[in-house]
């Protein structure tokens, strides 16, 4: 789950009540329900609060409630400016396909004032995924003007780039990022995948490595794993994809996909092997 984002909310200046303190603790800490049902508790009697509106909003998405979210989110932002709102809403309606609507309320919400970096953003990665990557360069660009220090509109840029098989500015812009942010999670993601381009694997799994140590995501030992097949490191990057897949979950495709499309991989001639593959070592 995204972290809470900076807003340019009125209570976003000042610390929080106790139930909405309480209610973003039990986010962090995973107690959704009664993150929501705090939040609900602030709502009932200050119908604008939009950190009220934005917890319970992230907590009914984390129960995979997504479409509660949504009717709750688009309430609460036709009757609101808040941007962080509106921004939030827009993930949702483009995960669940409604992604004109998700670009509608983006292009209002980086039309806010004061500027909504997250907004900006956002609009980048939804016009990516449509395929309009001319205005989201536009939109990346504009963004800086407003906060060139920004390392996820720095980001969002060399994505862009890469959309547009600019890769050598876009390794260039992923450099840049990593060597002000070192220990920036989505940064050393986005160099270590750079680097690959230039086939550089070592490189590429020293990044990862270092991304596993700040969040030990199963998608990143997947990417690592690859890394190690292509460097003939097999045995370890097998443990990998086993550790990632838990045996038999939604990422063991994407682990089978890896270890048969390196040049130094491995070849499943029934279904049934390579989930006895995945299995073993895991129980």
């Amino acid at each position: 789950m995204k972290q809470m984002s900076k807003s340019s909310s009125p209570e976003r200046n000042r610390p929080p009540p106790p139930a909405l303190a309480k209610a973003m603790l039990a986010l962090q800490m995973q107690q959704l329900g009664e993150a929501e049902q705090l939040a609900s508790q602030v709502l009932k009697s200050d119908r604008s609060n939009t950190l009220a509106a934005e917890i319970l909003g992230r907590a009914l998405l984390a129960q995979n409630r997504l479409d509660e979210a949504i009717v709750h989110l688009a309430k609460f932002a036709r009757r609101t400016d808040e941007p962080s709102i509106e921004t939030l809403l827009a993930g949702m309606l483009a995960t669940v396909g409604r992604r004109d609507e998700a670009l509608d309320h983006l292009r209002r919400a980086v039309a806010r004032r004061p500027h909504y970096i997250p907004a900006f953003v956002e609009l980048a990665l939804q016009l990516r995924k449509s395929g309009q990557f001319d205005e989201a360069m536009t939109v990346t660009e504009s963004g800086l003007t407003f906060e060139p220090q920004s390392v996820d509109l720095q980001l969002a840029l060399g994505y862009v780039l890469a959309d547009c098989n600019e890769r050598i500015r876009a390794q260039a812009v992923f450099a840049k990022v990593h060597a002000a942010e070192p220990t920036h999670h989505d940064a050393l993601l986005a160099l270590a995948a750079a680097v690959i381009w230039d086939g550089d694997y070592g490189r590429a799994a020293d990044l990862y490595r270092r991304a596993l140590a700040i969040k030990p995501l199963d998608d990143t030992r997947i990417r690592l794993g690859k890394c190690l097949l292509e460097l003939r490191q097999r045995e370890e990057a097998e443990a990998l994809f086993r550790t990632a897949t838990h045996g038999l979950s939604k990422l063991a495709a994407h682990a089978v996909i890896a270890m048969v499309s390196v040049s130094h991989g491995r070849i499943f001639l029934q279904p049934s092997a390579t989930l006895d593959f995945l299995r073993v070592r895991n129980n």
